[in-house]
């Protein structure tokens, strides 16, 4: 593709092909995707008593100042998480909304240390998970996989006897990563469980330098060998680091809409998303949260964009295409997917003719 033809498309035109372009999603918390009327329909099924008199009042409770003040909310959400059905519809529900927004492929994050703790079976949560993932490919035409995530607020030996429970459903989830509060719980303290994950032949992702510093980025490269950083958006304090990503070609899956409801940013026009692409980095950009952060990854696009002018349509193409080149699908469905979005960014370039 010549980025040149893309400078026809008139900015007016973008948020239209920002919706319509095909796109894969790398950073998602499924448990994060739970809106408050399914949470509240979840509770009332299963008799979940909630601390919130209704959807408004805890719609209205998300006004967060950190990732912790968010956390605490999250976890009071998944309490009524508690059979497959459950775990079978919040996914559903989200895989719905990936097809909306023209996903061809979604790699999703699950927590299962924040189901079992409740004492709710591995085996429970998996299989409602891979169950709408199955559906969505078969009814969709949605590409979903599972990368289980430990929770860092928790002790390494915890997450090696979640691994465990976890590896003899090894071929229901492609990976493991790394998530929950990051501030005090550097990337090393899991290095004996992220190196028996690799062993197993799991791919390796990590929450990096989103509220911890560069350094976490670092490490979570050289100690737990993590293919892809979830964040990332701190590099930009290291010069050095910033080098090493953009010439390792390491994806970063940045969170616009999160970044700020976290107050990492003050607003989407202080987004450093333009200096990662400038500066070579095969950035991607993700939901995160959606149902908490105030939108899907169409949301993250319109927003972003039209926040930050110096985004154009050949950052959005790149964006898309790195979010492609970035997943661990196999080379002939990321070829097959590019070339879909190069005939969606051919189609725009010619009508803008």
């Amino acid at each position: 593709m010549s980025f040149t033809a893309f400078d026809s498309i008139a900015r007016e035109r973008l948020p239209a092909l920002l919706r319509a372009m095909p796109k894969a999603e790398l950073h998602l918390h499924i448990e994060g995707s739970l809106e408050p009327e399914l949470i509240f329909a979840l509770a009332q099924r299963n008799g979940v008593a909630l601390p919130y008199p209704s959807v408004e009042a805890l719609r209205q409770a998300y006004a967060f100042t950190d990732l912790q003040s968010f956390l605490d909310i999250y976890y009071a959400g998944a309490s009524v998480l508690l059979k497959e059905q459950d775990f079978f519809d919040m996914a559903w529900a989200y895989l719905q909304r990936a097809a909306a927004d023209n996903v061809l492929h979604a790699e999703i994050f699950f927590d299962p240390q924040t189901h079992t703790a409740r004492g709710v079976p591995f085996t429970t949560v998996i299989q409602g998970l891979e169950h709408a993932c199955r559906r969505a490919h078969q009814e969709l035409g949605i590409s979903a996989k599972l990368i289980l995530c430990f929770l860092r607020h928790l002790s390494e030996e915890e997450a090696l006897a979640t691994l465990d429970e976890a590896l003899p459903h090894r071929h229901h989830f492609i990976g493991v990563g790394l998530d929950s509060s990051e501030r005090g719980h550097p990337p090393e303290k899991f290095a004996r469980v992220f190196a028996k994950a690799r062993s197993a032949g799991l791919h390796v992702v990590a929450h990096a330098g989103e509220e911890g510093p560069p350094e976490y980025i670092r490490n979570a490269l050289d100690v737990l060998k993590a293919e892809r950083i979830d964040h990332g958006v701190r590099s930009v304090e290291d010069p050095l680091l910033l080098h090493r990503l953009a010439k390792d070609g390491v994806p970063l899956t940045v969170c616009p809409l999160s970044n700020v409801k976290l107050c990492v940013f003050k607003s989407l026009a202080e987004h450093n998303l333009p200096a990662l692409l400038a500066a070579g980095l095969k950035a991607t950009v993700n939901s995160d949260d959606p149902a908490y952060f105030g939108g899907y990854v169409n949301q993250n696009f319109v927003e972003t964009f039209a926040a930050l002018p110096q985004l154009g349509a050949r950052e959005a193409y790149t964006l898309a295409r790195n979010s492609f080149e970035a997943s661990f699908a196999d080379a002939g469905a990321k070829s097959h997917w590019i070339n879909q979005l190069d005939l969606a960014f051919e189609e725009a370039a010619a009508a803008a003719q």
